[in-house]
């Protein structure tokens, strides 16, 4: 093992969707920087759109939406808890963006007029354009890395920032997980985009990569970004979707809500308006199932035979391709059977929820020189058009700052502490294996944290979580590959403790599922109308405090605050009542 060390001026840490966007708008901004995109898999197959995507879920397009009024969806989905001026920024960025990827040579669905073909599933407004050959997406997406001339290297994993003497961002440190080499990178500016935490609570069928994220998406973008200074936002607001029962995959009603699929109950009744996901959504779902009104299923089986057959075309090739083969050996056939559908394993992520590093309408970070983009970002539902449309943000501004920024003075001291801290698991005689420590931490998770939420089982989460320390000293990597497992199991434990500590910080229930706490099952606007943020402070602590919700450019009318509350459908409401 030896340690290797470059320079460079931006750095891209990720090459999922985000990461390749960013890398090649900084590039494309001063063509003379030095851009390098770091991947700790394979560019070409890495992220949550490895195997492509069947659509766009946000796309904002002229005669179909207007910026303002996706910028007024959003809010109210997400209860007001929102940096309007981000997603504003996401909005009329939207178009160009997906005008941009069609030169690029994604392919997007068009009606009989060549218009694309929007589809509505959001409660209010229609932004679904479907992408039939959406399995091509990252091939797209490496060949514009490649025409740029962007710096790739696969297979490293980044730990922690490097962190300069006066508070800038200075570079990244990392790890190659075939040979174990420690990596210290010097940057100018550095993009994290890292994804969604997806590896915290465990599936149900106790697969630790069983999960709905992108399993190689651990949260080690929270972790890094936690640890260089910087502020998180919405922790407390889980990702929790509604999965097809024991498949790590959601049930697609984006997909099949246009074409007449939706949400039942065990007697086959539709009790919610929209499959848009938000929380509230989910908090129905959880109450038809605790209801007894369970399992939940998505029906198709009152389609037509050419309708299911578009259906098992586009969910069967893009995104998860497995799922065809799943239902094959469940016998499920959608012409003759509903979709039995499950709640999943909480999760962090901005994309389908509010959970993520606090950013500005220019993807900056509160670390000077520090961005963040996709799903990692705190941009709520920004999906994958947000991903890249953030990323765009996020590398333009970095080539902006270097072109009035050197390099930080770093202190060699931090860069001894982390590579006796990523090669200690090497090092160790006997220890424990890093799946037996992440499978008790990841249960625990589970125990203490799945909404809804109960104060005195967060605190004793918290106390566990901290005696997960001792354990993170004790796991022995036995090779290259392990030690990837081992730091990764580092960064679940901040997550975790993030989570907890989020959630006992906010003292009222909002976002439905998302956030509902037992102990205060009211919302409570007059204490919490904001944002609750959590960073490191200087003595090494973990705290949490408030952000004001700045001032809307979109004003929301009263009688649109609740819309989101009122999904489900009357009928139904007053059986159950």
């Amino acid at each position: 093992m030896q340690r290797i060390e470059q320079e460079v001026d931006v750095l891209v840490i990720g090459g999922g969707t985000a990461g390749p966007m960013a890398a090649v708008k900084a590039k494309q901004a001063n063509p003379e920087l030095r851009v390098l995109l770091l991947e700790k898999a394979n560019v070409k197959r890495s992220g949550a759109i490895s195997m492509g995507m069947d659509g766009l879920n946000n796309a904002v397009i002229p005669g179909h939406a207007t910026a303002e009024q996706y910028v007024r969806e959003i809010t109210i989905a997400n209860d007001g808890i929102v940096n309007q001026k981000t997603v504003m920024a996401y909005a009329r960025n939207s178009f160009p963006m997906i005008e941009e990827l069609d030169r690029w040579g994604v392919r997007f669905e068009r009606d009989e007029t060549g218009d694309y073909a929007v589809k509505k599933v959001h409660h209010m407004g229609s932004y679904v354009l479907p992408m039939p050959e959406g399995h091509d997406i990252k091939k797209v997406l490496y060949r514009q890395l490649k025409r740029t001339r962007v710096e790739i290297t696969n297979r490293l994993v980044a730990t922690r920032l490097l962190t300069g003497e006066d508070g800038r961002v200075a570079g990244a440190m990392a790890f190659d997980c075939r040979t174990a080499d420690f990596h210290v990178i010097r940057a100018k500016s550095v993009v994290l985009c890292c994804g969604a935490a997806g590896r915290l609570g465990l599936p149900a069928s106790g697969y630790l990569f069983g999960t709905y994220e992108n399993p190689a998406n651990a949260g080690d973008g929270y972790s890094m970004a936690y640890h260089a200074g910087a502020e998180l936002s919405g922790i407390e607001c889980f990702q929790i979707n509604p999965l097809i029962k024991d498949y790590n995959g959601p049930a697609c009603a984006y997909v099949t809500g246009p074409f007449g699929g939706y949400t039942t109950n065990a007697e086959g009744q539709r009790f919610i308006e929209s499959d848009y996901w938000s929380g509230q959504m989910m908090w129905e779902f959880f109450q038809e199932l605790q209801g007894g009104k369970g399992p939940v299923f998505l029906k198709l089986d009152h389609l037509a035979e050419e309708t299911i057959s578009t259906i098992e075309t586009i969910l069967h090739t893009n995104e998860r391709p497995s799922r065809g083969r799943f239902h094959a050996g469940r016998g499920t056939d959608y012409r003759e059977r509903m979709v039995e559908m499950h709640v999943s394993e909480i999760g962090l992520c901005s994309g389908h929820s509010a959970s993520g590093v606090w950013v500005n309408e220019h993807a900056q970070t509160t670390v000077a020189g520090l961005h963040a983009a996709g799903d990692m970002a705190c941009v709520p539902h920004n999906y994958m058009l947000g991903a890249f449309v953030y990323g765009r943000l996020a590398g333009e501004s970095s080539a902006r700052f270097c072109a009035e920024h050197d390099f930080a003075t770093v202190n060699a001291a931090q860069v001894e502490r982390e590579q006796q801290r990523v090669w200690a698991p090497l090092l160790r005689e006997r220890g424990l294996p890093p799946n037996q420590v992440e499978y008790k931490l990841r249960r625990m998770v589970n125990d203490y944290l799945q909404p809804p939420k109960v104060t005195r089982k967060m605190e004793i989460g918290l106390e566990r979580f901290e005696d997960i320390r001792h354990d993170l000293e004790a796991i022995k990597a036995r090779d290259a590959h392990e030690l990837m497992r081992a730091l990764e199991v580092h960064a679940i434990r901040d997550c975790a403790e993030m989570a907890a500590r989020a959630s006992l910080f906010r003292t009222e229930s909002r976002w439905g599922l998302y956030h509902a706490r037992v102990d205060f099952p009211e919302r409570n606007d007059a204490e919490w109308f904001c944002h609750a943020q959590l960073r490191k402070d200087a003595a090494g602590r973990m705290v949490s405090f408030k952000r004001p919700v700045g001032p809307y450019i979109v004003p929301i009318d009263d009688t649109e605050k609740t819309a989101y509350h009122r999904l489900r459908i009357p009928a139904v409401q007053a059986v159950a009542a």
